[in-house]
C-alpha cells in the first residue's frame, strides 16, 4: 500500500454520523477511526462535500433508508472532492496526491472516504478534477450533473427545440438549463419572482410557477414548445401536457407519471461526469454556489437545503 508520507495510515476522523432516521436534527459531527484502504481501493481527504435533496430524502425514514441500503448508524451526503492520500494494492491510475471528486453514497460528509475507483454509480466512484476547477464547484457535479444530463438525454434537444424547466433554479436546475443551452435549445424555467434574474444569467427565460403556468409559457413562447423537464414535482409535466408536449418528450427525476418517461443519475451515459468538468474547467458551464459552512454547522446547511429554496449548490467545508 502507498502512503502519502505526510498523512498517518492510522487515526481519527471527523464524520457527520446519524443514530436515528429524522431530519437535520439527527445529524451530528463525530471523531470516528479514520478508514483505511483495502486492496483495490484509494482513500480520499475530503475537501469539499456538495449537498442534494437526496442526502435527507434516503435518510429521512427507515423505510426510505432500507430502499437505498442505508442501516444504523449512517453517514450523510454522496457528493465529494479532494486530494487521494492512500492507494491500495493492484490501483492503477491514482496515486497519492491526486485530485478527485465523485460519489460516496450517504457518507461523503467526512474527512476520508474509502472508493473503489472502478466503481461506475455515485454510490461508489472517482473521477480526476480537472485543472481550473476547485473543489467546491468539483463537490457539486455528481448527483447533479448526472441527473441534469440523464433527463436531457431523455428528451434529445436540438436547436430548434424550446424546452421547459420546471425547478430551474434549483441544484439540478442549474445544470438543466446549461446544458440545454450548450445543445443549441431556447429554455423557459420555472421559478420564483425572485429567482427571475438567477434565471437569466444561467441562460433561461424566467416564469413563475403556480397556477397560470401553461397560459404563462405560450404568451412567452407563442411558437410552441417541444419538450419539458419536471425537476420538482407535476406541474411542469400537466402544463407541457397542456401545451401539447408529447409524453415521450417530457421527462420527470422526482415524480412518477403515467406515460412519461423518468430519469436519474444512475442512467447518464458514460464518462458524463467527465465530459461536465470538462465544460466546467472550460468556462462553458458554471455552478453558482449558494452557500458554504464549515462540517460542524452541517444541521443548518441540511435545513437550508431541505428548504428547496436556495439559488444553485449548498457546499460542506472539511
Amino acid at each position: 500500500m502507498q502512503e502519502q508520507s505526510d498523512r498517518p495510515p492510522a487515526g481519527r476522523s471527523r464524520a457527520v454520523r446519524l443514530d436515528s432516521f429524522g431530519g437535520p436534527e439527527v445529524l451530528d459531527v463525530r471523531e470516528v477511526p479514520a478508514p483505511q484502504v483495502g486492496p483495490g481501493q484509494i482513500r480520499v481527504r475530503v475537501t469539499a462535500a456538495g449537498l442534494n435533496p437526496m442526502d435527507w430524502i434516503m435518510t429521512a425514514d427507515a423505510d426510505t433508508a432500507t430502499r437505498f441500503g442505508l442501516s444504523l448508524p449512517a453517514g450523510f451526503g454522496t457528493d465529494y472532492a479532494g486530494r487521494v492520500d492512500q492507494v491500495g494494492d493492484g490501483v492503477t491510475g491514482f496515486a497519492p496526491g491526486d485530485r478527485v471528486f465523485g460519489g460516496a453514497l450517504s457518507r461523503s460528509v467526512a474527512d476520508h472516504v474509502v472508493i473503489d475507483p472502478a466503481g461506475e454509480t455515485a454510490a461508489n466512484e472517482a473521477h480526476h478534477t480537472p485543472d481550473g476547477v476547485d473543489d467546491r464547484t468539483a463537490a457539486t457535479l455528481t448527483i447533479a450533473g448526472r441527473t441534469a444530463s440523464a433527463a436531457l438525454a431523455v428528451v434529445a434537444l436540438g436547436p430548434d427545440d424550446t424546452v421547459l424547466i420546471g425547478g430551474a433554479a434549483g441544484g439540478v436546475g442549474v445544470f438543466a438549463v446549461q446544458l440545454a443551452r450548450i445543445a443549441g435549445a431556447r429554455v423557459i424555467g420555472t421559478g420564483s419572482a425572485a429567482s427571475s434574474d438567477f434565471l437569466r444569467d444561467l441562460g433561461a427565460e424566467p416564469v413563475a410557477y403556480g397556477n397560470g403556468l401553461a397560459d404563462r409559457v405560450r404568451a412567452l413562447a407563442p411558437g410552441g414548445v417541444t419538450a419539458a423537464i419536471d425537476l420538482h414535482g407535476t406541474e411542469t409535466v400537466h402544463a407541457a401536457r397542456e401545451l401539447g408536449v408529447p409524453d415521450g418528450r417530457i421527462c420527470t427525476i422526482a415524480a412518477q407519471v403515467d406515460g412519461v418517461p423518468t430519469a436519474n443519475g444512475a442512467s447518464a451515459a458514460p464518462g458524463t461526469l467527465e465530459e461536465v468538468a470538462r465544460l466546467v474547467a472550460a468556462g462553458r458551464l458554471r455552478v453558482p454556489i449558494a452557500a458554504s459552512f464549515p462540517v460542524e454547522q452541517i444541521r443548518r446547511a441540511a435545513e437550508l437545503q431541505a428548504g428547496r429554496h436556495a439559488h444553485g449548490k449548498i457546499v460542506i467545508d472539511l
